[in-house]
C-alpha cells in the first residue's frame, strides 16, 4: 500500500503546543478537554485570538512538538511493510519547513527525506490511504481516508475515525 500520514495532530502534537504557548503567555489553564469541537483560537477571548492564530507562523513553533503516543512504533512497522510517506501542508507556514524536517529526522529517522512531502493542497496525493486530522484534506482523496481524532474535529462524522496509533495498528498490521 501507499500510505500518506499527516504530521500536525497525527504524529506531532501541535494542538497542545498552541495551548502551552497560550497558557504561558496569558497565564491560562486551558486543556484539550476544554476545547472539544473547536479550533484552539476559538476558545480564547476575542482579544487573544490574533495572537493564537499567529503561533504557527513563529520560528520555533514546530521545532520540538510532542510525539503522538505509539506513532513511532506503529509507523516504523508500517514503513517496513508498505510505502509510507509523511504528507504535510507545510507551505501554509513556510518557516515550518526546516523545523518539520529536523523534527522528522529526530523522531522518525526511519522515514528518510525521500518519503516526505511538504506541500500545499493534499488533493494531489494518489495512493491507498491518507491519515489526517483535517476533513478538507480527506474530502478529495480517492483512497481510504482515516480521520485522526483531534479536539477540533471531534464532532465530524464524515469519515472513518481513528483515535490512537494502537487503533491504526489494529486496522493495518
Amino acid at each position: 500500500m501507499i500510505i500518506f500520514v499527516d504530521m500536525d495532530e497525527v504524529i506531532a502534537d501541535a494542538y497542545q503546543r498552541h495551548i502551552d504557548w497560550y497558557n504561558q503567555a496569558f497565564d491560562g489553564d486551558f486543556t484539550k478537554e476544554d476545547c472539544l469541537g473547536k479550533e484552539f483560537w476559538q476558545c480564547v477571548p476575542d482579544s487573544h485570538q490574533k495572537s493564537v492564530r499567529a503561533h504557527a507562523s513563529h520560528v520555533g513553533f514546530f521545532k520540538d512538538l510532542g510525539v503522538m503516543q505509539n506513532s513511532q512504533e506503529v509507523l516504523e512497522q508500517l514503513n517496513r511493510e508498505h510505502d509510507v510517506y509523511i504528507a504535510s501542508a507545510a507551505m501554509q507556514f513556510p518557516n515550518s519547513l526546516k523545523e518539520k524536517s529536523d523534527w522528522l529526522d529526530e523522531h522518525f529517522p526511519f522515514i528518510p527525506w525521500k518519503q516526505r512531502i511538504l506541500c500545499g493542497h493534499k488533493h494531489i496525493l494518489k495512493g491507498d490511504l491518507l491519515i489526517d486530522d483535517r476533513s478538507y484534506n480527506l474530502e478529495n482523496f480517492k483512497g481510504r481516508s482515516l480521520l485522526f481524532t483531534s479536539p477540533h474535529n471531534i464532532e465530524n462524522n464524515d469519515f472513518e475515525r481513528v483515535s490512537s496509533w494502537k487503533e491504526i495498528a489494529s486496522l493495518l498490521l
